[in-house]
């Protein structure tokens, strides 16, 4: 255990280790991911597909040590009865920066499919892990501000493809997909401009996941939901590379999706569109009650 270095030297430190990491798992991942892209038969691309996510999840395997070894984190995880590995998962989380991803991988990682995640576009530029994603099938979105939205709304459209057809591809072996509703992490100026009925959260975005519901043919029927919670109110991965980051609090709800929200026509059902939001911001309700509560708990000193 290397929690006891002074906080730079154990950033540095656990920084070379997260390196080392990635790259000895990159390796073999690069060497197989041309296999998988020039092969001629169906089986033979899923096959190499499933060695891929074997390789995916060594990889976390190995950050998840390095935490172990450079860190001293107490984690307060509750919610994870019942899970498969061999299901389909919608995984819906609050987000606050990078760590998260760090703490999904971390509290799921061989309890359910390997996670993927939508990510901005530009990332696939991301030395050795933007061709991981790419290779995963990650789904890539081009970022658009609304103004761009206003200017050119097909746009939207596009992404909503996209988000569409990475349902369609998660049909063919259980899957997870951590889709961030807020789109966005969380600052407070954001919080500010958007006033959103939330204390803790921004406002959540129902678009994407109105799509992939609609493309899964009703595989998915659980959304795992996930409330993130950092008391110490550091959250940055150069906090957690530091060491300020000594607690964090995980809960985990298994929330069935409604039958009514499975096959709709968000874009073109007022109706549908609704109650799709309707569902989620009671669930973002719940889960900003919850944040505050825990926070709460944290603030309180023990009894003596």
């Amino acid at each position: 255990m290397l929690a006891f270095l002074p906080g730079p030297l154990r950033a540095v430190l656990a920084v070379l280790l997260f390196v080392s990491n990635t790259i000895f798992w990159c390796l073999p991942f690069y060497c197989v991911a041309p296999l998988k892209l020039l092969s001629p038969q169906p089986a033979w691309r899923a096959g190499l597909h499933r060695f891929l996510i074997r390789l995916a999840e060594a990889w976390a395997d190995g950050n998840n040590a390095v935490l172990r070894l450079t860190q001293r984190i107490e984690w307060d995880i509750q919610g994870l009865e019942g899970l498969r590995r061999d299901g389909w998962y919608l995984l819906g989380a609050n987000h606050q920066s990078w760590v998260d991803i760090a703490v999904v991988l971390r509290v799921f990682n061989r309890r359910i499919p390997f996670p993927k995640f939508f990510i901005k576009r530009e990332l696939i530029w991301v030395p050795l892990l933007g061709g991981v994603w790419w290779a995963l099938d990650y789904p890539f979105m081009k970022r658009h501000s609304a103004d761009y939205l206003a200017r050119h709304p097909e746009a939207r459209g596009r992404d909503w493809e996209t988000a569409r057809r990475t349902g369609e591809r998660l049909r063919a072996a259980p899957s997870t997909l951590l889709i961030f509703l807020e789109g966005t992490r969380f600052r407070p100026e954001k919080h500010a401009r958007q006033q959103p009925p939330y204390r803790h959260l921004l406002r959540p975005k129902s678009g994407g996941l109105a799509a992939v519901l609609d493309s899964l043919g009703g595989r998915a029927h659980v959304l795992l939901d996930v409330t993130i919670v950092y008391p110490d109110g550091h959250s940055s991965f150069l906090d957690l590379a530091l060491g300020r980051i000594r607690r964090i609090v995980v809960r985990i709800r298994s929330l069935p999706i409604p039958d009514e929200l499975l096959g709709g026509d968000y874009r073109h059902d007022p109706a549908f569109r609704a109650t799709l939001q309707d569902w989620i911001g009671a669930l973002w309700a719940e889960k900003d009650a919850l944040i505050d509560r825990l926070h709460s708990a944290a603030a309180t000193p023990p009894p003596t």
